[in-house]
């Protein structure tokens, strides 16, 4: 039995949309970060999705536009909660590579 089930099923999850969504890399994160956004999602489903989204050519400003997008639909109060969210997920990926790098200078 597996030690970390729900994360296990996330990742089936989102790996089967991946396999069964006939779009882009890029086309399929762009429309996971307008969904996230439409959902109020915390920082780390943020991370999570951004990090997927670094192994493409997606940049911030592709992130922005999505932000932009959206806005008129989902409204301002949610574009600023996920910028603000967005902000975070990257706050804590840059912390996790300067503890990463911490601990490679002891290694």
């Amino acid at each position: 039995m597996s030690e970390t089930p729900l994360l296990d099923t996330i990742l089936e999850m989102s790996a089967a949309s991946v396999e069964r969504a006939n779009l882009s890399p890029e086309a399929l994160m762009l429309v996971r970060l307008a969904a996230l956004v439409a959902v109020d999602a915390p920082p780390a489903s943020f991370l999570v999705n951004l990090g997927a989204g670094a192994q493409t050519d997606l940049t911030l400003e592709d992130a922005r536009s999505v932000l932009i997008a959206v806005a008129p639909i989902v409204g301002g109060p949610r574009v600023v909660s996920a910028a603000g969210n967005i902000a975070r997920a990257l706050g804590f990926a840059a912390l996790s590579l300067e503890v990463d790098e911490d601990e490679a200078d002891k290694g």
